[in-house]
């Protein structure tokens, strides 16, 4: 029969790279870890690691194994970190699913101050919304909804995406094409231009030119990067232009690092919610997070709009 004890010895040996380091991370003999993984080989049929004098370098079947297990074994070390008696005396740990940049301007400079453990998740939007389903989130801001009749959404805020570019582009075309309004030679204009977005940006583009011109963009973004704040510091007092929520723009247009591109364009508008489960132990401490996102997050738009 599997023991699930030899997928934890497994992982820590895969991790430590030495039978001897995952003996003591583990608090067992090396016997005993040589023992565990020989008979998990021996179970699935396949040699997971190759004997090296100073190392264990996993074969092709141990990382395989490696990275189908990770997520899951993860999951169970929480689980009993979570569920072990002692916890009752212990505060309760509040898992929240978000991304980054939402972090840092909200919940980060809070987290010392709050009276809970807080374990954070940044992902994409379909993945948080498979884990508070799972459970292994309690609490996720998302632009999108799921469907499953146990959780539940609540409108937070709408996000703005404005477009911006670097303080060095030369727009002074674009702003005679602007002021003519004409859609067809200002879409020839900006599919020449130098685009930034990030991984999940495609579908915020998409939305933009199919507003602005009634197609959708028929060029490939130069660079993708994986946060805005990445695409603005790129950009700042440079060239290119893209598409970026309004709080982050905020700074950086007060220091002209960078501009706004075209103010009278029609802007992308998000509603972010606030997504939970309908039955949760956390309720207390969910609410404190949801006052805190809900008392700064406007204050951050209201100052863009003020500048």
């Amino acid at each position: 029969m599997l023991n699930l004890e030899w997928f934890r010895t497994f992982k820590v040996i895969y991790e430590a790279g030495k039978l001897s380091a995952a003996a003591q991370l583990l608090s067992i003999s090396q016997p005993g870890v040589s023992l565990h993984l020989s008979a998990l080989e021996s179970y699935t049929g396949y040699r997971l690691f190759e004997r090296h004098t100073r190392k264990m370098m996993a074969t092709e079947r141990g990382t395989m194994l490696y990275n189908f297990i990770i997520e899951h074994m993860n999951g169970l070390e929480e689980a009993e970190q979570i569920f072990h008696r002692r916890s009752r005396l212990v505060k309760p740990t509040v898992s929240v699913g978000m991304g980054f940049e939402m972090f840092q301007y909200t919940l980060e400079p809070h987290v010392s101050k709050l009276p809970f453990n807080l374990i954070t998740r940044f992902g994409e939007y379909p993945q948080m919304l498979q884990e508070l389903n799972d459970g292994a989130l309690d609490l996720i801001l998302t632009e999108q909804k799921g469907h499953q009749q146990h959780l539940t959404y609540t409108p937070f805020t709408v996000e703005q995406m404005v477009l911006v570019c670097g303080s060095q582009t030369n727009t002074t075309e674009l702003e005679r094409l602007v002021l003519g309004n004409q859609r067809q030679p200002i879409e020839d204009w900006l599919a020449v231009q130098k685009w930034y977005i990030t991984n999940a940006g495609n579908e915020h583009l998409k939305r933009f030119w199919t507003a602005s011109f009634g197609s959708l963009p028929g060029f490939r973004p130069n660079y993708v990067l994986p946060y805005y704040g990445s695409i603005l510091r790129c950009m700042s007092n440079g060239e290119g232009f893209a598409l970026v929520p309004d709080f982050l723009c905020r700074k950086y247009l007060a220091d002209r690092a960078v501009k706004l591109a075209w103010d009278s364009s029609p802007r992308v508008e998000n509603i972010l919610y606030f997504g939970k489960r309908k039955k949760t132990v956390y309720c207390n401490e969910i609410k404190e997070l949801e006052d805190i996102l809900s008392r700064h997050w406007p204050a951050l738009t209201d100052q863009l709009v003020d500048e």
